[in-house]
């Protein structure tokens, strides 16, 4: 069974960085593309980025050159470094794992930027 753990949200100013950290236990990390959504009140949720087991990365429009994913396989990590925050980065930030027959997902952390 797959578990995602979320951490490192929180409040920081406009302008300033955070680095994201999703942790998984459970099998298929290393082979699995992962990914960084975020979702605000009323809204769905979008996706951030993402990246494939060999490293190869998509971004949204919003945050290209500002965010960065990254993952270290060897300790079932993945991370989403973000650098000039805006207030419209604030949402709730979920850590995805393409699965078979399923996907999972992690509990959320929430940011929160203010301006």
């Amino acid at each position: 069974q797959v578990q995602l753990v979320e951490s490192g949200g929180g409040l920081v100013q406009a302008g300033g960085s955070l680095r994201l950290s999703c942790a998984a236990s459970g099998s298929g990390f290393g082979t699995n593309v992962m990914g960084w959504y975020r979702q605000t009140p009323g809204k769905q949720r979008e996706l951030v980025a993402v990246i494939t087991s060999g490293g190869r990365t998509n971004y949204a429009d919003s945050v290209k050159g500002r965010f960065t994913i990254s993952r270290d396989n060897a300790k079932n990590t993945v991370y989403l470094q973000m650098n000039s925050l805006k207030s419209e980065d604030t949402a709730v930030y979920y850590c995805k794992m393409n699965g078979w027959p399923r996907d999972y997902w992690g509990q959320g952390t929430q940011v929160t930027v203010s301006s």
